[in-house]
């Protein structure tokens, strides 16, 4: 499998202590498990266990790894007018030739703030192709949520174990659905879910082409 990454540390295998089950996480990640070839780009940083859950299907995988430096307060304190190129600049160079089937989030859209969000998602939707997948976990129902992103690792059985270390909090935007909506730069919700630690997870959809990825 081929891997291009841009500022990728490297964590190992996650344990199974505190692991959080994020159903549409799995039923993505199993129909990306099919067989067909794709190209996915992962916001976060590069891990051992992701790597290999993606392995499972020949694939293109970009890493953006954000939230390790102080890019995405670069992309909240930029001027209306610079935005999309602040958030632009954070991600892989656009490939006409392979455009991203399935974008992992994580958390990072909650470090974000709505001019900042959606010059992000409008900057990953112009890499994508049509019916690309977006997974997204959004703080909800707490009022305040970990000061920097979290560094989420799959388990084996495809749950989720944030490894990121212990940095205060902050207080959440907690984004409501139709908010979101507003706000993915042309993604819409596919499906969404209510977490048992009171985060809710997304899929979201770019028009055209619905299911011609196979996801």
């Amino acid at each position: 499998m081929p891997v291009s990454t841009i500022r990728t540390p490297v964590a190992g295998l996650a344990g199974d202590s505190a692991a959080l089950n994020a159903p549409l996480f799995r039923l993505l990640t199993d129909r990306l498990a099919d067989g067909r070839r794709r190209a996915i780009l992962d916001l976060g940083a590069a891990t051992t266990p992701m790597l290999d859950l993606l392995g499972r299907s020949p694939c293109r995988v970009e890493i953006a790894d954000l939230g390790s430096d102080r890019e995405l307060e670069q992309v909240n304190a930029a001027e209306p007018d610079a935005v999309i190129a602040a958030a632009d600049a954070l991600l892989p160079a656009r490939r006409e030739d392979s455009r991203f089937d399935a974008i992992f989030c994580w958390d990072i859209p909650n470090h974000l703030n709505r001019q900042g969000l959606t010059a992000l998602m409008t900057a990953v939707a112009a890499r994508a192709g049509p019916g690309a997948v977006a997974h997204m976990l959004i703080y909800y129902s707490a009022g305040t949520m970990p000061a920097r992103p979290g560094r989420f690792v799959p388990t084996a059985d495809a749950r989720l174990v944030d490894n990121a270390a212990a940095a205060g909090t902050i207080d959440a935007p907690r984004y409501s659905p139709e908010e979101l909506d507003r706000l993915m730069g042309g993604f819409a919700i596919d499906s969404a879910r209510l977490l048992a630690n009171g985060m809710q997870e997304f899929l979201f959809r770019l028009p055209g082409g619905h299911g011609s990825n196979g996801l």
